[in-house]
């Protein structure tokens, strides 16, 4: 044999080998797509004929010695064999009488032959042609949206990587099935798992835990998702505060409030003080700090989230960085628990009222007024000329009586996206339709107030007000979070994410982008120090002016 052949010959049986090898994270990836794919789809196992979290563990271990193509593909086989025999679904290819939405819908990856050969890949497409129908073990639905149930806990701390990587499964299939902004997230979900994958298999601490969990949650990029973890609380974010409260505007923090302490010991800050560093961090690198551990749909959403932790430590003291009357000063502040500092007394905020004398101008509280208290609003400020709904809040599920009352066509005014239950990761659109037209309608201007504040049914409401014909929007860049919130446990820590899509009648989104205002006004540095509501000012010059 002449060395250029078995060169040749050597080099074919070299790529044939590598072809073959997998690494740690293709076979883990493999692995926590099949075992999310049968306990959703697999007849038997959607029953919960099966201890899946054990089945789980059984082929962590099995896997741990291989990293042969054909080897994993044997297990797979034998596993999916051992579930036992799927009778053919009659009514599985049946056309639904649904518009659907298949954005979140994928999967292609059974049919990757890089990791799965034929056997497998051809099992695989019979469990997705006569999948269960049926009721599902692991989820039920109550109203309009699921809920995950049946899951065993195993606690919040951390004990062993197979654990770690079971929370991990659980979680990126919980999005992969019933998330409905999947095909929002900035890193494709795909991805994501590769990324994640041998982050969790790193963990060696509690404390770890919890951050790595806190870091999958944020790759969801949606304001409805958290993740409440006591260690993060403390250990991130401490448990002392420097005793004031503040606004954000600019990228700083104005003073508004400097609060008392029950030592009595004094506060060198004042009310107008602008901080623009704390630790040798300015604000923006305080927030990015603290944003790989907080999910938003949007820099604002983000913003709002952790512009409340800024201020606090575990340290008894904060080098702050501020500016008072054109002069820049520094100063270690002291820091107080929670108890030990002195809230000021709040004045009840009115629910609704006349914001002038000649009584043209009414003014409503989204966030306070409720049902019982609509008819008799109305009848007050129905012979206004414009009336101010304030949603910088969260409202009180008003929407639809509010509907009746103002706008002259009670019509479509959002599209919701509900997850398909017998074929997931698809989702069907509906939209409301009352079509009851008003010819009592409020014929005024509705102007709306919104900032980061505003989210899910706060943006939900918005869609409905901006059906009205002297519809306005004034005010800041909105949440990006809408739709119903689905609330479960992962390690044991209370989590969420939304559970439903929502969208305007025309499709267009909302989730990410929020509702852009027709007028933008955000708060600046010398409106806060003034003691100004930039918003609520430039709403009642709009009204006054026309624009």
């Amino acid at each position: 044999m002449s060395n250029k052949l078995f060169i040749f010959l050597l080099l074919c049986i070299s790529i044939q080998f590598s072809a073959q090898t997998l690494s740690e994270t293709q076979k883990l990836e493999s692995l926590c797509r099949v075992w999310g794919f049968l306990k959703y789809y697999h007849p038997h196992v959607s029953q919960g004929t099966f201890n899946w979290d054990q089945q789980l563990f059984q082929k962590l271990k099995e896997i741990e010695s291989i990293n042969d193509k054909n080897q994993l593909n044997t297990i797979y086989a034998q596993w999916i064999e051992s579930l036992g025999k799927i009778d053919r679904c009659k009514t599985c290819s049946k056309n639904e009488n649904k518009v659907y939405f298949l954005k979140n819908f994928d999967l292609s990856w059974i049919n990757n032959s890089e990791v799965f050969d034929q056997k497998v890949i051809k099992r695989l497409n019979y469990i997705q042609n006569n999948r269960n129908l049926g009721e599902n073990y692991y989820f039920g639905k109550g109203g309009r949206k699921v809920y995950f149930r049946n899951e065993n806990s195993y606690g919040s701390l951390f004990k062993s990587k197979h654990i770690a990587l079971l929370e991990l499964f659980r979680y990126w299939n919980y999005v992969e099935y019933f998330f409905p902004y999947k095909y929002k997230t900035d890193q494709n979900w795909n991805k994501v798992l590769t990324e994640m994958i041998p982050k969790f298999l790193s963990i060696n601490t509690t404390e770890n835990y919890h951050l790595t969990l806190a870091e999958l949650v944020t790759k969801t990029d949606d304001s409805h998702a958290f993740l409440f973890s006591p260690f993060i609380s403390v250990n991130q974010y401490g448990k002392r505060k420097v005793p004031i409260e503040y606004s954000y505007a600019e990228g700083k923090l104005i003073v508004t409030k400097v609060l008392s302490n029950k030592f009595n010991q004094s506060n060198p800050l004042q009310i107008g003080d602008v901080i623009y560093e704390i630790d040798g961090l300015t604000i923006p690198q305080k927030i990015n700090l603290f944003g790989k551990y907080l999910p938003a749909s949007n820099s604002w959403g983000k913003i709002k989230k952790a512009k409340n932790l800024l201020l606090f430590t575990n340290k008894d003291s904060l080098l702050i960085k501020f500016e008072r009357d054109e002069k820049n000063t520094s100063l270690s502040l002291t820091t107080y628990f929670l108890k030990d500092i002195i809230a000021e007394k709040t004045i009840p905020s009115e629910k609704w009222k006349f914001y002038d004398d000649e009584k043209k101008i009414g003014y409503v509280n989204m966030g306070i007024i409720e049902n019982k208290d609509i008819e008799n609003m109305y009848q007050h400020l129905q012979t206004t000329t414009s009336i101010i709904f304030d949603l910088r809040n969260y409202p009180k599920q008003t929407i639809s009586q509010l509907s009746r009352l103002l706008l002259p066509e009670n019509g479509t005014y959002y599209q919701f996206n509900f997850p398909e239950t017998s074929f997931l990761s698809k989702f069907y659109s509906r939209k409301n339709n009352i079509g009851r037209k008003n010819p009592d309608y409020y014929k005024g201007n509705v102007v709306v107030l919104v900032d980061e504040n505003t989210q899910s049914q706060a943006e939900t409401t918005t869609m409905m007000f901006k059906q009205h014909p002297k519809a306005k929007i004034i005010g800041g860049y909105t949440s990006g979070a809408n739709g119903d919130v689905i609330r479960f446990k992962m390690a044991d820590l209370e989590t969420s994410f939304t559970g439903i899509g929502a969208y305007y009648p025309d499709g267009k989104e909302t989730q990410r982008i929020g509702i852009i205002p027709d007028i933008l006004v955000m708060p600046t540095i010398t409106g806060i120090r003034q003691g100004k509501d930039e918003v609520l000012e430039r709403a009642l010059e709009y009204i006054k002016t026309g624009h």
